[in-house]
């Protein structure tokens, strides 16, 4: 389903609180709407590589083909995501203009900021470039503000705005769709609430292999320090 603003958006009672990997399939589904129409409704296997794809996702996921299915039915249920009846092949297409209440150029920073993570308004106006294409900078904060100011009638806020990272001009918006935003001490990076434990799953993953990287690497230092006959760091 393509994004328009032909009629007024219908207003939920309150925005719903996505798991990561429902806003990874949410967000995919819009994208390819704009970037691929003519492939688009998306098929479960078009979807998944969408959802894994290396570029312009963050974070990077590894779902699998149960996970996706899990997240379609969580959001068909939440009206968030239809089924295309007619041929072989069950399609999938978004409904988030309409489920959630916001109009056109609204859902698309939404759904920039669920693929791509906190961006400055810059940024998401470059990144938008194929999904609408906004006047200037100032068009893009007076949407986000209209996100910010959201009233809770409507389904309250849905964006924030996060502070200034150390050496950084310009602040990031991160979206509220997964729940609260925990900004680092350093504000240089964040995260949502987990809601499915898969980014505590690969959070683990990443720090295995680190931990690994780590010992193999301490391995190969105190095997050149034997052959040059000195001391490894940090021993007397």
């Amino acid at each position: 389903m393509t994004l328009t603003t032909s009629s007024q958006p219908l207003t939920p009672p309150s925005s719903p609180i996505l798991s990561p990997v429902e806003a990874r399939v949410l967000g995919t589904l819009m994208e390819k709407a704009r970037t691929v129409p003519d492939s688009y409704p998306l098929t479960l296997n078009s979807l998944l590589l969408g959802c894994n794809q290396k570029t312009s996702r963050e974070p990077l996921m590894e779902l699998d083909e149960a996970q996706v299915a899990t997240a379609l039915d969580t959001l068909k249920t939440a009206n968030l995501v239809r089924e295309s009846s007619g041929g072989r092949t069950t399609r999938y297409e978004h409904n988030f203009q309409r489920g959630i209440g916001v109009f056109e150029q609204a859902a698309v920073l939404l759904g920039l900021l669920m693929l791509r993570g906190p961006q400055t308004a810059g940024e998401l106006r470059l990144n938008a470039e194929r999904w609408y294409k906004f006047a200037d900078i100032s068009s893009v904060e007076g949407f986000l503000e209209e996100l910010l100011d959201r009233a809770p009638e409507k389904g309250g806020t849905l964006v924030v705005k996060l502070a200034r990272a150390p050496g950084t001009r310009e602040q990031r918006w991160a979206h509220l769709l997964c729940g609260p935003v925990f900004e680092s001490p350093t504000g240089s990076d964040y995260s949502s609430r987990p809601t499915d434990g898969s980014f505590g799953s690969n959070t683990a993953q990443r720090i295995e292999r680190l931990e690994t990287d780590v010992a193999q690497l301490r391995e190969t230092v105190q095997k050149l320090c034997q052959e040059l006959g000195v001391s490894p760091p940090g021993q007397t």
